[in-house]
């Protein structure tokens, strides 16, 4: 029987994607030569192939791209060990999995590499399972709501699994559904049979599905699972008495619900099949190394209770406990909001508990791929209030602004809807309606589509709004079929509707990524369309199930109605309209409702929230808070600290949200903070020659500006040119044209520069003092600008083996303790010293320092002065062969402000403890 062209094309894709590098990004040469070939030899032998399709489609395979993951590393107790496993042990699991996201899930090849990558990253920092025990080791992976981390997570189980773990336990969410869902994934990408009607791999006829459908040479993977992928398939006292084999013989996978009760199973299930007793008199499992992976990190995981010597709260107790009871254990959190999981006290032991669930050997945040649909694209992101929109929002969002006498916000679970669906809801369904029409249009009908309502969390009155929604659906598909009464005027609506709304929002889209559609040509879908589509109410009593992998054949269309269960893990296939009007007062609880981020190939621009002007205002705002905290951890990576060093800040909420629950935060403090009586510093660098050349005209432009204001002192045996009485016009304007590196969180030129300008206009740093800080003997060359020589300085670097291959100089410090006193005369240096002194005598073991901090430095400064102090760094590429511009780093240190008001932040204890910027490093060259 010839092949259908689905069957041709999906052919054609899998023998392309193989002729393509798997190491680096294809070129387009490298793509059409690869297609041109695999279609010549498919068309000669008689098969049915679309040139331009099957190029369309690899180019969009290999147009997406994907940074490296980031991450903070305590290598204490730690010994490498993955560079030399990777010769030693055989990766079944893992190829297994990756021949399965290629061929049959198509991700794009960058996306595998990555996940390749990153899943490595992670596993290196887990210990070795062959290394002799006791060891323990517990880590973070930070991704984005709805953008992979399953996927990831799957893959790193699987390379645990070869590199020999024993038992793996997945940690699933707090509801059966999520729990089934990811069983589901667990089984597809790691085990490859369905757990629903076997346990084990060797069990009789195989059942195989996903992973386990991938040839690897007639080898069979040996692998059990005592809990399956039903409703009921969680662990408990039945499931261990029916196990009927040892731990240790073979890898063993558990995907569990978050309860205390399941953990306790567990934990007596694994004690009594192979406890020993210690020398406490505990029983311990010896000998079987154990993964534990806890989805959602930041749910039900945290020990919530007031005094920290307390009992913890039972399923953080059960966690501890199971981990406790084997000498080689590993913990890996993921999550995408971790606000929780930073408030952690790293310090906090329990007598019973032991340490708390603190990451404290490594941190990792994954990069999303640039076709994932997160928060900055739907909703827009800016650095600051002065700046243009860093990332412009998607035109996707509707205001909703009659729902209050339907469903008033405030409602309780005895009120139900008042009169007929909104006109906003009855928009939605349309919209959902005519997206399902155009996705069958551009050929995609054998898929998944859903529409999300969540309007209230009381399961009573889902269900009458499911109601409503059901009778409003049949009279749109009774209308749609009545070709003479109500069907024109159904179609001219929907036929508006598209022309107003659909097709210029397309437009928006380059035409690479959306294809333009006739009204035609959807009007022709709309019967066949809206006719599969079901209403479903989701939450813990109802019956309905989205059963989206039975129905992978054809595809399920479905409305579902639901609230608390859609807030966490679970994943709407194919969704495309929302209709959102649940109001969440945490962070964390409003970007996990966002079920409307993830990948939407093809149909991105279907793609609609309806939801309140407050509710978008709330998401903007966590968007940025988020942001802000992701590019700090990235800076921390950069800067090489450890979990330890993991000193973070959440800007709070000037809307009243809060960073996360209140009893999540028991061990942070909220503290206020602005540039007042800080020395923002330089510390990471671009490499690239345009951001050098602009930063060294920039300079260009401060000295020319600084001869003609200020008159220039004589350089002193440093090497260092100073300015004295410089405007603060001039000062702004240099650092807000200065170029800093992304990753550069905690110096944001834009807003040092905001900030100066502000502080002018109430009269103060109108004073500043600049030098131009350099050596004069010694010096690896000198730097000539606008007449002046210094000698440039030197500053080691914290990457030396990879600034190069990632473009990016990073150092420790960048100013030199002893510049900081510039501008400040003796008694007030001497005042500074003494209070240095103070502090460091209230730290047991601290030694009295011979120089002032930079913080109390500035605190002898008057509010009218500021300094400047700016580095030119020598920095050679190698065999002496320097760059063909220095890099141009700068501090400013500033005063303590009257006037300036602050931002408020709640910060962890790690921050609280110690400001890493306050650390005095010692001079370098």
């Amino acid at each position: 029987m010839s092949a259908t062209p689905e069957e041709s094309l999906a052919k054609a894709k899998r023998l392309v994607r193989g002729f393509l590098p798997q190491d680096r990004q294809p070129g387009p040469e490298e793509v059409h030569t690869a297609v041109n070939m695999i279609y010549g030899m498919l068309v000669g032998q008689g098969e049915e192939l679309d040139r331009a399709q099957l190029t369309k489609e690899i180019e969009e395979l290999v147009a997406v791209f994907q940074e490296r993951s980031l991450g903070l590393a305590d290598e204490k107790g730690h010994e490498p060990w993955l560079p030399e496993a990777k010769n030693d042990r055989t990766w079944d699991f893992w190829e297994r999995y990756r021949w399965f996201l290629e061929d049959v899930e198509e991700l794009p090849l960058s996306v595998v590499r990555r996940l390749d990558q990153s899943t490595d990253d992670v596993l290196g920092q887990l210990e070795d399972p062959r290394r002799p025990g006791p060891w323990r080791r517990k880590g973070l992976v930070i991704g984005q709501v709805q953008s992979g981390k399953t996927g990831q997570y799957i893959g790193l189980a699987a390379k645990a699994v070869d590199a020999g773990y024993q038992l793996i336990v997945v940690l699933a969410g707090v509801h059966n559904d999520l729990r089934s869902q990811t069983q589901l994934r667990i089984d597809q990408g790691l085990l490859g049979f369905n757990t629903q009607h076997q346990m084990s791999s060797n069990e009789g006829k195989s059942r195989a599905i996903g992973a386990g459908l991938m040839p690897l040479q007639g080898r069979k993977l040996e692998i059990a699972s005592p809990t399956n992928s039903s409703e009921t398939g969680d662990f408990g006292k039945g499931a261990a008495a029916t196990i009927n084999f040892p731990l240790g013989r073979f890898p063993v996978v558990l995907v569990v619900k978050k309860h205390w009760k399941i953990l306790e199973y567990l934990r007596r299930w694994v004690i009594d099949v192979q406890g020993n007793e210690n020398e406490n008199g505990r029983k311990i499992v010896r000998d079987v190394p154990l993964l534990v992976i806890d989805d959602e990190a930041d749910n039900a995981s945290i020990n919530t209770v007031r005094d920290p010597d307390d009992d913890p709260t039972r399923t953080n107790h059960a966690i501890r406990d199971l981990v406790n009871s084997f000498d080689r254990a590993a913990y890996v959190g993921y999550t995408a909001t971790p606000f929780a999981n930073i408030y952690i006290d790293p310090d906090i032991e329990h007598e019973k508990a032991g340490e708390d669930l603190f990451p404290e050997s490594f941190v990792r945040s994954l990069q999303s791929p640039s076709n994932y649909l997160g928060p900055e694209r739907v909703f827009g992101l800016e650095v600051d209030e002065e700046a243009e929109t860093d990332v412009p929002p998607l035109p996707l969002v509707r205001h909703v602004q009659d729902s209050e006498e339907w469903l008033p916000s405030k409602h309780r679970a005895a009120d139900g809807p008042v009169g007929d669906l909104p006109a906003s809801l009855r928009t939605a369904m349309a919209s959902f309606v005519l997206s399902c029409a155009a996705r069958r249009a551009r050929g995609q009908k054998k898929v998944h589509n859903s529409m999300l309502v969540h309007v209230t969390r009381f399961q009573a009155v889902q269900k009458l709004v499911a109601e409503q929604v059901e009778d409003h659906l049949r009279l749109l598909v009774d209308s749609l079929q009545d070709r003479h009464g109500q069907g024109p005027a159904t179609l001219a609506e929907l036929c508006k509707l598209w022309e107003s709304d659909f097709a210029p929002t397309t437009e928006h889209f380059p035409a690479d990524e959306a294809v333009r559609l006739t009204w035609d040509e959807v009007s022709a879908e709309l019967l066949d369309a809206i006719r599969k589509i079901q209403v479903k109410v989701v939450n813990g009593s109802s019956q309905d199930a989205l059963d989206y992998y039975n129905n992978r054949a054809k595809g399920l269309s479905v409305i579902t109605v639901g609230g608390q269960k859609l807030s966490r893990g679970l994943t709407l296939s194919g969704l495309t309209v929302s209709y959102y009007l649940r109001w969440a007062n945490t962070y964390d609880t409003l970007l996990q409702m966002g079920r409307w981020f993830g990948y939407r190939p093809g149909y991105e621009d279907m793609c609609r929230l309806y939801t309140t002007p407050a509710v978008e205002a709330a998401y903007v705002e966590v968007t940025a808070a988020i942001d802000e905290l992701r590019r700090e951890v990235e800076e921390m990576s950069t800067l090489g600290l450890t979990p330890r060093q993991f000193g973070l800040k959440v800007r709070s909420s000037p809307l009243g949200l809060m960073v996360t629950a209140a009893n999540k935060m028991r061990q942070s403090q909220k503290v206020l903070l602005s540039y007042s009586g800080e020395g923002p510093e330089t510390v990471i660098f671009s490499l690239a020659e345009r951001t050098l050349r602009r930063n060294v005209q920039c300079l260009e432009e401060l000295v020319r500006a600084l001869d003609e204001t200020a008159k220039a002192g004589q350089p002193v045996p440093s090497g260092t040119v100073t300015w004295e009485g410089v405007p603060p016009e001039i000062i702004s304007e240099f650092v807000g044209a200065y170029e800093t590196d992304p990753m550069a969180q905690r110096v944001r030129p834009r807003l040092i520069s905001k900030y100066i300008d502000d502080c002018a206009r109430q009269g103060e740093l109108t004073d500043w003092t600049v030098c131009l800080a350099g050596r004069a003997s010694g010096a690896p060359r000198s730097f000539d600008i606008e007449g002046h020589s210094v000698g440039m300085i030197t500053r080691a670097a914290l990457d030396p083996d990879t600034m190069w291959q990632e473009r990016r100089y990073s150092i420790r410090r960048v100013v030199s303790p002893e510049d900081e006193k510039a501008g400040l005369n003796e008694p007030q240096i001497k005042a500074a010293l003494r209070a240095t002194v103070k502090a460091a005598r209230k730290k047991e073991g601290k030694a009295d320092p011979k120089r002032p901090s930079g913080s109390y430095l500035r605190r002898q400064r008057s509010p009218q002065q500021g300094l400047l102090l700016i580095y030119p760094i020598a920095l050679d590429k190698g065999e002496n062969q320097p760059l063909a511009w220095p890099v141009v780093g700068f501090q400013v240190s500033f005063p303590f402000s009257r006037n300036q008001e602050k931002t408020e932040y709640v910060a962890n204890t790690i921050y609280l403890n110690e400001d890493i910027y306050g650390q005095d490093d010692e001079d370098e060259a």
